[in-house]
């Protein structure tokens, strides 16, 4: 019988290829993660008190400039993880043994690659949300901006798409501003719920040696350390299920408004055009320019919410301690992860390139969009609402048009469609990301010895 020979022993090929399943492509996004977690762990286990010592101070600097060698091989698409390595963690640890022998067999000391895999995938939540939430703001002030300029230009209110009651471009653009800050509570509670570090669970069930769990969360920048080992290690799953639901809701918000640019674009409607250097044409019909970006954009939701579905589903069934079942959540979740981050910085781009057409939005002002109004004016002069509103509706034929910009200026709500407080909501989240992201990347830099993200040396002191 034909095998092939892995760290962990020997196995079919056949077996070997449908257990391997994608990761050592999907992996590749998680090398940068691994190193930070041995980095974390061989940090913690040279500080242990044991004699001898796991690792030396010596061996420590050596460890840690190997693996910064691999990350920033890995930026340069440089490190490929091999069918035999099965997946990252035992491709770092195949380079590391390559580069310094018995040294680099030592690096995976009372780990397991269950809590590896977790450690690295809440790593690369980490670096992904706090990107997501930054873009989910720029998009925010592309939209408030675009609310900003249009706040006075009428726009027929639509329920049912049916038209209803006077609006404002700005009121329409403003209502996705504050959805979007609104999605970012759920992203800021999903970034807390991933924030804890699971690795020293091992297995599940911890090990023999005094692992200093708390160590290895400050070192890579975890609010704390998941408690219960068992929990760290079945957590897996549940907490990309978290996550992405968080971004599931936002692609609601994203598909929503895609929908509706897609809508008054049209020429029906032409109310907004659309930016040419953010539409495709035909490669038939020469006059074409398509909204495909919104068009992805709202495909894209459903993905994303597919995504959160099947890592919901596979996590539901499971028995309690590590089951392979969960290496089916990784793609889901990388790809909810990236997805959602594309979409936002393609919206953030396309948004303040809408134009909007003051005279197809005036024309669609037909006298009926103004029967509230005069509801409300009988109102004004002593009448019942609901005798007023019997009056109007049986005379709807003869309801006036009246001035857009006058309904506008009447209604409070519309002078002021809540463009100051969601600057206000954003500046205090802005600034809320940036302390998140400083603490991260400050106890990262410490880790490492060398800033982080730019890994490049400072001189005396770093590693390389």
């Amino acid at each position: 019988m034909k095998t092939r020979k892995t760290i962990v022993g020997a196995i079919d090929p056949e077996a070997l290829a449908f257990t391997v399943g994608k990761d050592p492509v999907l992996d590749l996004a998680l090398l940068e993660a691994d190193c930070l977690g041995t980095a974390a762990h061989v940090a913690m286990l040279s500080n242990l008190p044991l004699k001898p010592r796991l690792f030396t101070a010596n061996e420590r600097r050596k460890t840690m400039a190997e693996l910064i060698r691999i990350m920033r091989a890995g930026r340069r698409g440089a490190f490929a993880i091999r069918a035999e390595d099965q997946d990252v963690h035992l491709a770092v640890e195949r380079v590391l043994t390559a580069r310094l022998g018995d040294l680099g067999k030592r690096v995976h000391t009372a780990r397991s690659r269950n809590d590896q895999v977790a450690v690295d995938l809440r790593l690369f939540a980490k670096m992904r949300l706090l990107d997501i939430m930054d873009a989910a703001l720029d998009l925010t002030g592309a939209l408030t901006d675009f609310a900003e300029r249009h706040a006075r230009l009428p726009m027929v209110g639509r329920t049912h798409l049916q038209p209803a009651m006077p609006s404002s471009v700005g009121l329409w653009a403003a209502s996705f501003a504050e959805g979007l800050l609104d999605d970012l509570i759920l992203l800021q509670a999903a970034y807390e719920f991933n924030d804890r570090n699971p690795l020293g669970s091992a297995a599940g069930y911890g090990a023999p040696l005094p692992l200093d769990r708390r160590a290895t969360a400050a070192a890579l920048g975890f609010r704390e350390a998941v408690g219960n080992v068992l929990h760290a290690a079945a957590a897996r799953g549940k907490c990309e299920a978290v996550v992405l639901s968080a971004l599931a809701q936002t692609m609601l918000t994203l598909s929503r408004l895609a929908e509706d640019t897609i809508l008054y674009a049209m020429p029906e409607f032409g109310y907004f055009s659309l930016p040419r250097d953010c539409t495709t044409g035909s490669s038939i019909m020469p006059q074409k320019n398509n909204p495909d970006i919104y068009e992805l954009v709202r495909a894209k939701a459903g993905r994303v919410l597919g995504d959160a579905t099947a890592a919901a589903v596979i996590v539901k069934g499971l028995p309690n301690g590590y089951n392979r079942d969960l290496q089916e959540t990784k793609e889901p979740f990388m790809n909810g992860l990236e997805t959602v981050h594309a979409c936002l910085r393609v919206l953030a781009f396309a948004t303040p390139r809408l134009h909007a057409h003051g005279d197809a939005l005036a024309r669609a002002f037909t006298p009926d969009v103004f029967a509230t109004d005069r509801v409300l004016d009988l109102v004004r002069q002593g009448e019942s609402f609901r005798n007023a509103y019997n009056r109007v509706k049986a005379r709807i034929g003869e309801t006036v048009a009246a001035d857009p910009g006058a309904a506008i200026r009447s209604r409070p709500s519309l002078r002021d469609p809540g463009i100051r407080a969601a600057r206000r909501r954003a500046t205090a989240l802005r600034r809320k990301v940036a302390r998140q992201r400083a603490r991260f990347h400050g106890a990262l830099t410490r880790l490492l010895g060398m800033p982080y993200p730019a890994l490049a040396p400072t001189g005396r002191g770093s590693n390389q």
